[in-house]
């Protein structure tokens, strides 16, 4: 039996959506506000466009994001594709119980205790906080949710092509990059996109392990949020929501299109 769509349905869904969904709307729209305030309406105006690039801290503080996100993800891809893998198929090993939870605990463990363990790593090894420092605080933070996912992946994997492959003469590095690696890039790239993502939206861990001259987009934007935002913040997050939605919409479009050329390719 079909369930009937109802109105409690309708109402549901549309609560539910306007509380996802609203508040960015709100903010896409008071970015066009003409007032310093950024609750009051003072017309519709793009000043704070303009304004925001010569707004040099909240630059610095961008790239300064994109720079850890970027090293951050690459990293922890890395290290999390192999995690996977000698989980999958090196099966029991010594101190595999041990391993299992090192690679694990960042997904339980509260962020302020690990903001605050690594804190105490660099301050015993006297290593200047900085960008460096904040690049590997969320490489072993955002490590685990890569590994997690291409996991996942591995687990189902169909091991008799590799094998056909090692039968054919190709060494097992070979085997892995010409076969494995292809075969499971999509769960690598979706573990490299988690942890880009989290890396970007982290403000407790960066707290903990930045130091002076280095700051983060969301540390800087929190700590105008408790003197009292900018409309130039509602301006840089319009930006940045409009180039999500432009890279959301070309990997779509680009899915669509390599599933049509595989149903003409059957056909």
């Amino acid at each position: 039996m079909i369930r009937r769509f109802s109105g409690l349905d309708a109402t549901v869904l549309t609560f539910g959506f306007a509380f996802l969904y609203l508040p960015l709307v709100m903010l896409v729209v008071y970015s066009f506000n003409g007032s310093q305030l950024v609750a009051v309406w003072g017309g519709f105006s793009t000043r704070w466009y303009r304004e925001i690039w010569q707004n040099t801290q909240l630059i610095d503080a961008m790239w300064t994001s994109i720079g850890v996100a970027l090293a951050s993800a690459s990293l922890a891809t890395v290290l999390g594709t192999l995690a996977a893998l000698a989980l999958v198929r090196h099966g029991r090993f010594t101190g595999r119980t041990l391993f299992t939870g090192m690679v694990y605990a960042p997904l339980v463990m509260p962020e302020v205790i690990t903001g605050l363990a690594l804190l105490l790593f660099f301050v015993s090894l006297d290593v200047g906080r900085g960008f460096w420092t904040v690049t590997l605080a969320h490489t072993s933070f955002t490590m685990s949710f890569v590994a997690v996912v291409v996991q996942s992946r591995l687990v189902a994997f169909d091991r008799s092509l590799e094998e056909a492959a090692l039968d054919l003469g190709s060494p097992p590095v070979r085997t892995f990059f010409k076969v494995t690696l292809p075969l499971i890039a999509p769960s690598v790239g979706a573990g490299f996109l988690l942890a880009l993502t989290l890396s970007l939206d982290d403000v407790v861990i960066a707290s903990f392990t930045t130091g002076p001259g280095t700051s983060t987009l969301p540390i800087e934007i929190f700590n105008k949020a408790r003197r009292g935002l900018s409309p130039e913040i509602n301006a840089l997050c319009t930006l940045m929501l409009a180039g999500v939605t432009v890279l959301v919409i070309i990997a779509s479009l680009v899915t669509k299109a390599r599933s049509v050329d595989g149903k003409m390719l059957e056909v």
